[in-house]
């Protein structure tokens, strides 16, 4: 036996057991509720429509659980923003505020050249990894890495948007070679290094533009803890989502391994909560 009902500006074909997951439901988490809105009952072969409703007719459910959103399973309604913030928890807030803000801003840079869902989740990837590794090394102001991550590549966006042939020939470009060394024989610079100055440019503090801006400069890398995370956080990324080209790639370089004491373990548990934390995000904010 079942049954198709409409709720939540849906419909649902239903048999006993069936859990569902529906919008626009006045109840409580544990309480029931009848659905008296039955399109369609199949009992034994036989079948019964409604026009559009089967009149009398009604399909009893018990709520589960209560959620705003499929990104966070709230234990009960949210309604307000303190009660938001403190289910949600601030960091999360934080992330999911700064990601969707970038969000918005590359869709002005939407072109053919790049995928653009593609290049916003790489950033945010960046980001966690390196707020991650922030933390793991007590680094101050951990979370600015987070926004790091997240505009390293801007320029790749403005270079696609204002330059698509010279850009479509660096993408087609199969030499050997790190991306941001291609980026430099192409273009004359890397793309970190240009969003840095585009970050200096808009007057965000010193502590944001100057680990993008001096990102995989050798000198900066041995004498500057905050370049040589970033670069780290970049450089892992590249790794992951560029796996055919780059999987045997060094992460932590010899420039590096004096201002960043981290072994093999607390690589891949930045990655892991990279991974964990951008799907998290993705759900909210794609």
């Amino acid at each position: 036996m079942y049954a198709v009902i409409k709720t939540g500006g849906k419909q649902h074909k239903v048999a006993e057991g069936k859990i569902l997951k529906v919008e626009k439901l006045k109840a409580s988490e544990g309480e029931p509720v009848d659905i008296t809105d039955v399109l369609l009952i199949e009992k034994d072969g036989e079948v019964t429509l409604g026009s559009p409703f089967i009149e009398g007719a009604k399909v009893t459910a018990k709520i589960l659980r209560l959620a705003n959103s499929a990104l966070f399973r709230f234990p009960s309604q949210v309604d307000s923003i303190t009660k938001a913030v403190s289910v949600i928890g601030g960091e999360a807030l934080y992330n999911l505020v700064l990601a969707e803000t970038a969000n918005i801003a590359f869709k002005h840079f939407d072109n053919e050249c790049l995928i653009l869902d593609e290049h916003w989740r790489q950033s945010v990837f960046t980001g966690m990894v390196a707020k991650y590794l922030g933390k793991e090394l007590n680094v101050r102001g951990s979370d600015r890495f987070f926004v790091m991550g997240i505009l390293q590549n801007l320029s790749e966006l403005v270079v696609a948007k204002k330059d698509p042939k010279k850009y479509q020939a660096y993408k087609q470009d199969e030499q050997p070679g790190l991306p941001w060394e291609r980026q430099q024989s192409h273009f004359g610079f890397c793309f970190s290094e240009c969003s840095g100055e585009i970050m200096e440019l808009w007057r965000l503090p010193m502590p944001l533009y100057y680990p993008v801006k001096f990102a995989h400069n050798r000198v900066k890398l041995a004498s500057d803890l905050d370049v040589s995370l970033l670069t780290c956080a970049i450089r892992l990324t590249t790794a992951c989502y560029q796996r055919d080209k780059y999987a045997d790639l060094d992460i932590i370089t010899p420039d590096m391994t004096r201002l960043l004491p981290i072994d093999e373990e607390v690589l891949q548990n930045a990655k892991l909560y990279a991974q964990k934390e951008t799907n998290r995000v993705a759900v909210s904010v794609m």
